[in-house]
């Protein structure tokens, strides 16, 4: 008997129900007991432990029987022969590792569930808020288009994966895009797909995003930044939910909800003359708007304890808090970078903090002046990871071998970028 398995034995079927609020990853089924049939006891087992994983052994090899059995989602079906046991062993085997795996994704979607509940990491107590929390509720009650205005860094990408996670769509694919990171002569490609030899390095075909959803979700993001010629195709696709790749002739029938975000007014785009305005109503749905962080008030400490709490948790740190002299700083400063750079600033306090709180003075900008912005985003890593290592030296007067010992780097690293001109010293 394998160490790494328990095994338990019944010898009638009442025995078995009894015990299967165990659910076992895998049961192993005589198709003759003496108080059951195998098929009503197949069917209790499904009702009570759906995820069981079920081999029937059967000493008639019957394939009607056997073909009904699969329709009932029997795993396998063994004849009762020689070489039975050492079958039982092997399907047993594959049986528990499609239990494991089975397990693991249940818990991987319960975690993605938990992470974009509603409630999860869109946080606020603000009436702002709430208001927008009320229009979530509604939107994952039906498949109508959302269509976020915001911002930068307001969130609008939470917003839309709280919907979709939270929507009879979760367990199928959230599709992220963004207008602005696709080249314009991509762009249809990307969207489409297209078919081999559509064009020049077209080697071989490609599936598009759109096509790639599959029941799932669409977020696409900076709308606004669209051309009006690309505008007029995707129209056409939401008209009729089917499109054909580019340099294909076939129809490809299309399933998935619309999530849109923009920071412009797409209205006035629309009487400007830069977006289409049937494509605005196609995608209007129910609009979101969400509001800058400047305007939630404490929903600033909030967000700032939030961030805080779990930074310390994914880096292992001791936990950390806000003086009171932090949180007027907080509440003071403008946030043009929004949530997104609230939780820039917070990250990095905690790491030039020297104790368990943080001070005003720990930020990467004064409430009284012109902000010392850390976030940015046009920052690539080094340029971000160079500003933290600069105001670490700033408040460590200087000192590299301090300041190296703060952040946790070789102290090369930081003279290479003084030598480099990155650093001043």
């Amino acid at each position: 008997m394998d160490p790494e398995y328990t095994v338990q034995l019944f010898k009638s079927g009442h025995e078995l129900l009894k015990q299967l609020h165990q659910h076992p990853d895998v049961i192993t089924l005589d198709i003759n007991l003496p108080d059951f049939s195998g098929h009503e006891l197949l069917l209790e087992i499904k009702k009570k432990s759906p995820d069981s994983v079920i081999i029937v052994l059967s000493g008639q090899e019957d394939i009607s029987t056997a073909v009904q059995l699969f329709r009932l989602g029997v795993f396998d079906y063994i004849i009762k022969d020689d070489n039975a046991l050492d079958r039982l062993w092997h399907v047993a085997h594959n049986a528990t590792k499609q239990s494991e795996m089975k397990r693991e994704l249940n818990v991987l979607r319960s975690e993605i569930h938990d992470k974009y509940s509603i409630s999860s990491e869109i946080r606020g107590a603000s009436p702002e808020m709430e208001k927008i929390f009320n229009l979530i509720e509604k939107t994952v009650k039906s498949d109508i288009n959302v269509m976020l205005y915001g911002e930068t860094g307001t969130g609008k990408e939470l917003v839309a994966r709280s919907v979709h996670f939270n929507s009879n769509r979760k367990s199928k694919p959230f599709v992220p895009i963004n207008v602005t990171a696709i080249p314009k002569e991509l762009i249809e490609s990307e969207l489409f797909g297209h078919e081999k030899g559509a064009f020049t390095g077209a080697h071989a075909a490609r599936t598009g995003l759109l096509e790639s959803a599959k029941g799932g979700t669409v977020f696409l993001d900076e709308i606004g930044e669209m051309e009006l010629s690309m505008q007029v195709k995707l129209l056409r696709v939401l008209q009729e939910m089917e499109m054909t790749r580019v340099g294909g002739n076939q129809k490809i029938k299309l399933d998935f909800r619309l999530i849109t975000a923009t920071h412009k007014n797409l209205l006035n785009e629309v009487r400007e003359g830069n977006f289409r305005e049937d494509l605005y109503y196609r995608l209007m749905g129910i609009t979101i708007e969400l509001p800058p962080l400047r305007e939630r008030g404490k929903d600033i400490i909030i967000l700032a304890n939030y961030f805080l709490k779990q930074f310390c948790k994914k880096n292992k740190l001791p936990e950390k808090m806000l003086a009171n002299s932090a949180m007027k700083a907080l509440l003071k400063y403008n946030f043009p970078g929004n949530v997104r750079e609230l939780k820039a600033i917070i990250e990095s306090a905690i790491v030039l903090s020297d104790s368990d709180v943080i001070e005003a003075y720990d930020f990467a900008f004064t409430s009284d002046s012109s902000p010392d912005v850390l976030f940015n985003d046009e920052f690539t890593l080094e340029e971000y990871t160079t500003k933290i290592i600069q105001l670490s030296l700033n408040k460590n007067d200087n000192n590299v071998v301090r300041t190296a010992s703060k952040l946790g780097i070789g102290k090369s690293t930081i003279y290479r970028l003084i030598q480099e001109g990155k650093l001043s010293n």
